[in-house]
C-alpha cells in the first residue's frame, strides 16, 4: 500500500495505520508492532510502554476524509462505507468498517496475490471515484437493491455523506458520548427483570433523554456497548441517536447500525425503556 502510495499516489490514496517503519518484507520483530506512548500516527495518549500491540496479521486500511485528531478534511472526504461495499462487489471481503476506516483480517497463509487483489480493487476505485462514474456502472448490485442512487456518481456520493458527517461533527459526537455521564438508576438485573415481564414500553427518540433503558444500546461503529440496562440517557446520547435517524433517512442502504434502536411499522424509531 505505501509503495503504490510512493508511486502514484500524488493526489490521494489509502493509508495503512500502523507503525511508519515497518520493513517491507516479512511481518518484522515483535518490538515493531507496539505502540509506543507518544507517537502521534495511533492517536492514542497516556499508553503503558510496552503494554498495546497490534497483530500483524490484521490490517487497518484509513480512507481520505478524517484525521487523527477527529477533524474533518475541507477538500473532499471519503466514507469508509462506500469503499466496503464497492469491494465487496469486487470480491474483497471487509470484516469491521467505521467512519473513514476499514479492517481486513489475513490469515497466515494469505499469499501475496491475495493482497494484490485488495490493492487492485482499491486502484480500481480510486479510478472510479476521480471519474465520477454512476454508481449503476459500478455498484451494479447495490443499485438493484437501491435504484434511488441509480443515477448518481460514485464522488459525488462520497461528498454527499461526507459533508453530512462533517456538518455533524460525528467524530467527536460518537466520542462524546462514551465520555458522557452514564446516570445508572437501577441494578442491570432489575432493568432485566421488567424486560422479562414485560414492564417496559418503547419511546420514541425524541422522548428519551431522562428515560431508563431496558436494553443494552449498542452503535456500530465502533461496536462498543454504550449503554447498559438501568441506565438513564443524556442529551449527547439523544444527540447521536437523532443524527442516526436521520442519517439513515437520507442515505438508505449505508444506514447506521445501532442494536438496541428499533425502526416502528410507522417509520420512527423507539429504544425499549422501563416504565
Amino acid at each position: 500500500m505505501r509503495k503504490v502510495d510512493e508511486e502514484w499516489g500524488a493526489d490521494w490514496w489509502f493509508k495503512v495505520w500502523g507503525p511508519d517503519d515497518l520493513s517491507e518484507e516479512g511481518i518484522e520483530e515483535r518490538d515493531a508492532w507496539m505502540l509506543k506512548p507518544g507517537e502521534r500516527w495511533h492517536g492514542f495518549n497516556n499508553l503503558a510502554d510496552g503494554f498495546n500491540m497490534l497483530d500483524p496479521i490484521k490490517a487497518t486500511i484509513i480512507t481520505p476524509g478524517l484525521d487523527v485528531d477527529g477533524d474533518f478534511a475541507d477538500e473532499f472526504g471519503i466514507p469508509a462505507a462506500i469503499v466496503t461495499k464497492y469491494l465487496a462487489e469486487h470480491g474483497v471481503i471487509v470484516e469491521k468498517c467505521g467512519l473513514y476506516s476499514f479492517f481486513i483480517m489475513f490469515t497466515i497463509g494469505i499469499t501475496k496475490g491475495r493482497w494484490n487483489t485488495l490493492v487492485t480493487a482499491l486502484q480500481q476505485f480510486k479510478d472510479d471515484y476521480d471519474k465520477n462514474h454512476p454508481l449503476w456502472k459500478v455498484l451494479p448490485e447495490f443499485v438493484q437493491k437501491n435504484p434511488r442512487y441509480e443515477r448518481v456518481g460514485l464522488r459525488d456520493l462520497c461528498t454527499q455523506i461526507h459533508s453530512v458527517y462533517k456538518q455533524n461533527d460525528v467524530a467527536r459526537l460518537t466520542t462524546e458520548m462514551y465520555l458522557s455521564d452514564m446516570v445508572p438508576a437501577m441494578r442491570p438485573a432489575d432493568a432485566f427483570a421488567k424486560m422479562a415481564h414485560r414492564d417496559i414500553e418503547r419511546v420514541p427518540v425524541d422522548e428519551l433523554e431522562g428515560r431508563v433503558t431496558a436494553v443494552l444500546l449498542t452503535p456500530y461503529p465502533p461496536g462498543i456497548p454504550l449503554l447498559i440496562p438501568g441506565e438513564r440517557f443524556n442529551a449527547t446520547i439523544c444527540s447521536y441517536l437523532k443524527f442516526a435517524r436521520e442519517f439513515n433517512a437520507r442515505f438508505p442502504g449505508f444506514e447506521t447500525d445501532v442494536h438496541g434502536l428499533v425502526k416502528g411499522a410507522d417509520g420512527r424509531y423507539y429504544v425499549d425503556c422501563v416504565r
